[in-house]
């Protein structure tokens, strides 16, 4: 029974110093400072970063997927910024953007990038670019706004039938919605930033800078807002998908299509759901590059790749 006892005492002072620890970090740790500018959208503050002189060619609008934000586009934005008008941002809840209190529905997001463009100075015609979720929210777009894009790329882009074709439940197992549940809850006792600065964990996002990298460990560990964001495009990807999958043509609108060889799951049927991603335009393009999800746009020889393909896409379209 004293043993029992010591071990019970430990027990709970460990508690209450990992505890305390968190409170620590929550009261005295730095937050990490947006590198763009917030822009007010129906009172919802949203991040964008606008690179690039405006001139003859569109300007680039790049949408990133359920996990990304604008770090993710590193490499696209450096290599295409000196020739075009690059933007990037966070949507509603993501990265430094803040939470809309408005009510989702499928084309939300769609209408509010288009809101915070105009608000921005932004003006079109546009290239849309969307990487995984990425690629449906830029369908919503276009099917809304199709005088103002010239064109649209997808970088191993979501498909409408996904789930379904590949036989998985949708963005989350079960175990990894509790997981994220999980997380949430110790980064908004400061746990998880307590663990980040006493380990060394591997980058997220292989391939960006160091400065990437830090920013993305700093936004998931100040608090539990990155994990709900998750939950809540969990909760509403089923009706993005479906919204996209209503914009069934592009009619001859010039597409990229660029495809991760390295896939989780069924290849095969996610290279045929590529395939019909291109098939949208009678002037598409598709091309491979060896890479998975991620290091498709992360790594920078892969960005180079792609950069040149969107650069030669500007400059043909009318």
């Amino acid at each position: 029974m004293k043993i029992l006892k010591w071990i019970g005492k430990i027990l709970v002072g460990f508690i209450i110093l990992v505890l305390m620890s968190g409170l620590c970090f929550r009261l005295f740790s730095s937050k990490p400072v947006p590198p763009g500018k917030l822009v007010s959208v129906n009172e919802t503050k949203l991040h964008i970063r606008a690179e690039g002189n405006k001139n003859d060619l569109p300007t680039l609008v790049l949408e990133s997927g359920a996990g990304g934000d604008t770090d993710m586009f590193h490499w696209i934005n450096e290599g295409l910024k000196e020739d075009m008008r690059v933007v990037r941002y966070d949507r509603e809840g993501k990265g430094f953007s803040e939470s809309s209190k408005d009510s989702i529905t499928s084309e939300f997001y769609a209408h509010q990038l288009h809101e915070l463009l105009e608000k921005s100075g932004e003006q079109p015609p546009y290239i849309l670019v969307g990487h995984s979720m990425g690629g449906p929210y830029n369908r919503i777009f276009r099917d809304l706004y199709p005088n103002e894009v010239k064109g649209m790329v997808f970088i191993d882009s979501s498909h409408p039938e996904q789930w379904e074709r590949l036989a998985e439940n949708g963005l989350f197992e079960e175990n990894q919605i509790f997981l994220i549940k999980t997380l949430s809850i110790l980064s908004d006792l400061g746990i998880m930033g307590v663990y980040n600065q006493i380990t060394s964990s591997k980058s997220i996002d292989g391939g960006l800078p160091k400065e990437c990298e830090d920013r993305k460990k700093d936004l998931l560990v100040q608090s539990g807002d990155v994990y709900r964001r998750y939950l809540k495009e969990y909760a509403i990807n089923n009706d993005i998908l479906l919204r996209a999958g209503s914009a069934t043509t592009l009619d001859s609108l010039p597409v990229l299509v660029f495809t991760a060889t390295d896939q989780y799951g069924d290849a095969q049927k996610w290279f045929e759901m590529q395939e019909e991603l291109k098939e949208l335009s009678t002037n598409g393009k598709q091309l491979y590059i060896e890479a998975n999800h991620g290091s498709i746009i992360t790594n920078k020889e892969n960005a180079v790749i792609i950069n040149k393909e969107i650069r030669s896409m500007a400059e043909s379209v009318e």
